[in-house]
């Protein structure tokens, strides 16, 4: 059993988190309607029947007949999916994903519905009207990363602001302005994420250089982010193993460094920004197997270490090339695929809690969570927009834990992951957070003074449960689909033991 001593008052103060650090995205291909992650079944994500899909020597493109499917635009005037994203309170809304690097803005309707060649997706403008109108309803902020395709030009052709004034054109006339972006998606991929065939390093640094100068020109008030890597400088994409690193690049082939991608540019970054997922899900595990974790490993110290590893390794990078800036993780999730079977269970929530605490003690910046309602990571679930108990997870982070960061004093391991946060309420004191991971032990905490304990845990000890609880009540939404309270438990000075698999911020009053 570990023993944690909270304290009340004289914890030495590291710096202020970002406010909006949990943010969010919404994929390009839930605006305009398009293929993405198939579903796993009931059964799947209880853990009761493996997911099987047959592995092929020809690569990951070959496999995605089998792994996707169509799916309707998201409707996002639903008035259950803006209550629940705006309860998550102010937030930054990245609408991205691979699908924005090759979608036409066809907002004068000229297409007649038909995809021009070089593109695979058309946003109308009512599509994108929609997005405005969700983003304005629910007080966010609002970031995107742009086409560039074959479509747009050809390697050797340079880019061009002719689709991407229209995007910035149109937010900005209609009152939600394009407040932060990314040039593209994933670069690093090069041809894989969607560039033009022969598309290389060079070929980026200059468009790079074209496209924020354009927007420095004409948008000046628009953030710039990048370079929005995933994978490459030596960035351990699950785990490690004999024949590699574990690495994108295995799925993908050639993979660009931020030192491709950023040395010798002219325009300089406002934020630095990469993605994050702690491996591939099961549908990948086939053509990447070092990637993936299984849900036994779901809480270990090796598995729970990856995000804070991720932002280790980036800090060097974004003091060499924006120097100073905030570091935004601009896709984040358990899994790299849709997320894993048990990505929409409670089995997530330490992960998700862990990450957040730890990255917001190596830094400054905001994570955006891939994502708000689509596949199995999602915090709400597709198309009727259920909370998962990620959701409720980080609903509490915004509610309790402040801006102020502290150190806690306390080394990480198993059944001890502690963060410690100014009280959002507030108030004098410390809002704890404390993640117990081990599957077997209590985790015994003293308090020094009176607290508030929101205690949460899985629905009947399963931890792959689609249900939490918070200090014993399920967590769900009312018969008029609203939130539940969310009420702590008042404790007295003295021990309070914190059961196995369970996570619980804790509000210690001051002396």
């Amino acid at each position: 059993m570990e023993q944690l001593h909270l304290q009340s008052k004289g914890l030495k103060a590291l710096h202020e988190t970002n406010p909006l650090l949990v943010s969010y995205n919404i994929e390009f291909a839930e605006v305009t309607g398009g293929t993405f992650w198939k579903a796993y079944s009931p059964e799947e994500i209880a853990g009761t029947k493996e997911f099987d899909v047959e592995p092929t020597g020809e690569g990951i493109t070959a496999m995605y007949k089998d792994l996707m499917q169509y799916y309707d635009p998201i409707d996002l005037s639903n008035e259950k999916l803006r209550y629940l994203a705006k309860e998550l309170g102010e937030a930054w809304i990245r609408v991205s994903g691979t699908w924005a690097t090759k979608t036409y803005y066809d907002f004068d309707g000229s297409t007649g519905g038909q995809v021009p060649e070089g593109y695979l997706n058309l946003l109308t403008k009512e599509q994108w009207l929609g997005v405005l109108d969700f983003v304005k309803a629910v007080g966010g902020h609002l970031m995107v990363s742009l086409a560039n395709c074959p479509g747009l030009h050809s390697a050797e052709e340079p880019w061009h602001p002719e689709q991407a004034e229209q995007l910035f054109a149109l937010s900005q006339s209609y009152g939600v302005p394009i407040e932060a972006v990314e040039f593209t998606n994933e670069p690093n991929m090069m041809e894989e994420t969607g560039f033009p065939k022969g598309y290389t390093a060079a070929h980026y640094r200059r468009d790079h250089d074209l496209f924020f100068a354009w927007l420095g020109e004409h948008y000046p008030d628009c953030l710039k982010v990048g370079p929005s890597t995933t994978g490459g400088d030596n960035v351990v994409f699950g785990k490690p193993d004999a024949t590699g690193t574990g690495g994108v690049e295995q799925l993908v082939g050639e993979v660009a460094n931020c030192e491709d991608l950023l040395e010798g540019t002219s325009e300089d970054l406002d934020v630095f920004s990469y993605h994050y997922y702690n491996g591939v899900s099961e549908r990948l595990a086939p053509v990447l197997p070092s990637g993936h974790w299984s849900a036994e490993e779901a809480l270990s110290e090796d598995y729970l270490a990856v995000a804070g590893n991720f932002c280790q390794t980036y800090l060097p990078l974004r003091d060499r090339f924006v120097p100073g800036a905030e570091m935004w993780v601009t896709e984040s999730g358990d899994a790299g695929g849709g997320g894993n079977t048990w990505a929409s269970t409670y089995l997530d929530v330490p992960r998700t809690l862990n990450e957040l605490g730890t990255f917001a003690s190596l830094t400054k910046g905001v994570i955006f969570h891939n994502t708000l309602a689509a596949s199995d990571y999602g915090f709400l679930e597709r198309v009727v927009f259920t909370p998962r108990p990620n959701y409720f997870a980080v609903l509490l982070w915004n509610r309790l834990m402040g801006e102020q960061v502290f150190a806690s004093g306390e080394p990480i391991r198993e059944g001890a992951h502690v963060f410690v946060h100014s009280r959002q309420d507030g108030k004098a004191g410390y809002a704890y957070l404390i993640v117990n991971n081990s599957e077997t032990a209590t985790t015994s905490v003293t308090l020094p003074t009176a607290a508030d304990l929101y205690l949460l845990a899985p629905a009947e000890g399963n931890p792959r449960s689609s249900v939490m609880t918070l200090n014993g009540q399920v967590l769900q939404l009312t018969n008029s689909e609203c939130l539940p309270e969310l009420s702590a438990v008042r404790q007295s000075a003295g021990e309070v033991e914190l059961p196995p698999i369970s996570c619980a911020f804790i509000l210690v009053d001051a002396d």
